[in-house]
């Protein structure tokens, strides 16, 4: 006979319950549009990428000195990337310079190409049935773009102001990898909340929001660990199959998973406030 838990379920009944939670959102990624959407976000990823470093250098060496703001960006690519690809990106960093204003068009060309496949995905989700027009949601995009951008530099501001990677002392590489990571995790919440509540064409509840946005900033924070250490495995696959394309190819896996799980949460979100308002709930 199974043991009850604190709740009265037992263990079998708790993981029916939890793998009955999973399988809406299984049959949500196997549908056709969603994997339509993810690669359109990716390949907009992959687009904004380069000249969003670029962006980053250049703000960057506004405030702080050339080889923080490297240091910064090591850390922050050392930290989400596998090894291989991760050193190529180190490599060709681009050194502090002035702002670089065709970057600045291009990333954010490229980034309201991600928003805008995420906006008409997220009113699917909500049950939302008109989208916005193509200039409101460029607005809109245009918006999203400049707050996660600054909450994206603020976030590598910290990473600026660590010891040297290499030079440091152990104890304080550890400590600054614990302070990054610290202010990382919230950042990267703020970011979803964001999105989750001001991309959509209506305005989805706020406690279903934020419950999304910290249960997918954490899995993003386990996506991280995966890939770098899972890396050297497919950076070998991936040499031998795409040659000197497998960066972008990585870039692109990497932003189609991040993708899904985005997509998951907002899923997650809406089919739980249907729930709750199924049950008699607010």
């Amino acid at each position: 006979m199974e043991k009850p838990l604190p709740d009265g379920r037992g263990p079998v009944a708790r993981g029916r319950a939890i793998a009955g939670a999973f399988v809406p959102t299984l049959r949500y990624w196997m549908q056709t549009e969603v994997h339509v959407y993810a690669f359109s976000i990716a390949a907009n990823v992959l687009l904004s990428f380069f000249p969003f470093l670029i962006v980053c250098v250049s703000v960057g060496g506004l405030v702080f000195s050339q080889q923080a703001v490297v240091n910064a960006l090591d850390f922050a690519l050392r930290d989400f990337f596998p090894s291989a690809m991760g050193d190529f990106m180190r490599r060709n960093l681009p050194a502090p310079q002035p702002v670089e204003f065709l970057s600045m068009a291009i990333l954010i060309a490229a980034s309201n190409g991600i928003f805008e496949p995420l906006e008409v995905a997220f009113n699917r989700i909500w049950g939302i049935s008109k989208n916005r027009s193509y200039v409101r949601n460029q607005a809109v995009s245009l918006v999203l773009v400049f707050v996660c951008g600054v909450l994206v530099l603020f976030s590598l501001s910290i990473a600026a102001i660590r010891p040297d990677p290499v030079t440091g002392l152990a104890v304080e590489r550890w400590l600054s990898a614990l302070v990054y990571k610290s202010a990382a995790v919230p950042v990267t919440v703020l970011v979803l909340y964001f999105i989750y509540r001001y991309l959509p064409n209506g305005r989805p509840p706020m406690a279903p929001v934020v419950q999304a946005a910290v249960g997918v900033g954490l899995l993003l924070e386990a996506l991280k660990s995966l890939s770098v250490w899972l890396g050297p495995f497919f950076d070998a696959k991936l040499q031998r199959e795409y040659g000197v394309f497998r960066y972008s190819a990585t870039l692109i896996l990497l932003s189609f998973l991040t993708s899904m799980l985005v997509l998951a949460g907002a899923e997650w979100a809406a089919r739980g406030h249907r729930l709750d308002k199924a049950s008699g709930g607010s």
